[in-house]
């Protein structure tokens, strides 16, 4: 006989807004314990040092967070120049120090080149796997390696404010994997001087955005309430770039037992017209009920992704 699991049976999305010095794994678990929810996970870990978007998926909801992990996502950062670190943010010990301090004409000239595809090596001090450890690990030991390229899309890099001559903020529109460190370390580099990540915010990853975002503190207050769904978002909100399908109640039942339906030929020929990028991906819903994620082929509509909501 299967373990029940504790805790209740609750399916959303908490757009939670991270505070400072509070790691991704601590967050959720906070979050999972003011709901009291039976599972929980993030999409997209945010680091201790960094606040903002971590987007959290309880219940059946965490079956939609690989759909997120690709998503777009945005960040506000402050370059201090004068210092680099080993690990490229305020923590690190000192590496290097410098008197070079770019103007505004020099950034904004030395942007572009980290704009469109570009090939990023990672910090060393970052989750990549080496050998399957992560490289973080490594370099907190003491060993040397050398982590390789790999291709990161930027769409946008801009500056947001220049406050004094010792730091530039600036706004970053990326695609998944690229690093902010990096982007320090690198800038940093191509304007003869030496940098770090001082401030670090991530502003929004796909759908999920400051104007919707929630502090723990608010949660817990709605806890104190018992009003803790007032901040829970629908599971579909991590879905919001995939079509919708509505189906008929007796459409959902097959879906919902891991059975294909058949599509009607004017059915083919909508979805056809909105999927995007060779995706097949189809949300299937109930009237607001998301039954099931599903691929359509061959004129039907294979489920991938059951949700058992009601």
């Amino acid at each position: 006989m299967a373990r029940r699991r504790k805790g209740l049976a609750i399916s959303g999305w908490i757009n939670l807004d991270k505070p400072y010095d509070f790691g991704s794994t601590q967050a959720v678990g906070r979050v999972r314990w003011l709901f009291n929810a039976q599972k929980a996970g993030h999409a997209g870990t945010l680091d201790p040092l960094a606040t903002g978007i971590l987007p959290i998926a309880l219940g059946e909801a965490t079956k939609t967070v690989s759909y997120l992990m690709d998503a777009d996502k945005t960040y506000r950062f402050t370059l201090a120049w004068g210092r680099a670190t080993a690990t490229f943010d305020r923590e690190g010990e000192t590496t290097a120090t410098s008197d070079v301090r770019p103007d505004r004409t020099q950034i904004e000239a030395a942007l572009g080149a980290f704009i469109g595809e570009i090939i990023q090596v990672p910090p060393n001090y970052s989750a990549v796997r080496v050998e399957g450890e992560r490289a973080y690990d490594l370099a907190r030991s003491g060993a040397e390696f050398e982590l390789a390229g790999r291709p990161v899309r930027i769409d946008d890099l801009r500056i947001v404010s220049i406050p004094d001559i010792d730091h530039v903020e600036l706004e970053m529109d990326c695609g998944k994997g690229t690093y902010v460190r990096a982007i320090a370390r690198d800038l940093a580099e191509a304007l003869g001087t030496c940098a770090h990540v001082s401030a670090l915010r991530r502003t929004r990853v796909g759908p999920f955005t400051e104007h919707s975002a929630i502090g723990l503190e608010k949660l817990e207050e709605l806890s104190h309430k018992a009003a803790l769904p007032e901040a829970l978002l629908p599971v579909t909100t991590a879905l919001d770039d995939i079509p919708v399908l509505a189906v008929t109640a007796e459409d959902a039942f097959r879906l919902a037992q891991g059975r294909s339906i058949v599509l009607v030929p004017r059915q083919v020929e909508t979805l056809r017209g909105r999927l995007q990028g060779g995706s097949r991906m189809v949300s299937a819903m109930e009237g607001e009920r998301l039954v099931a994620l599903a691929e359509m082929r061959a004129g039907q509509l294979n489920p991938v992704r059951v949700f058992q909501l009601t």
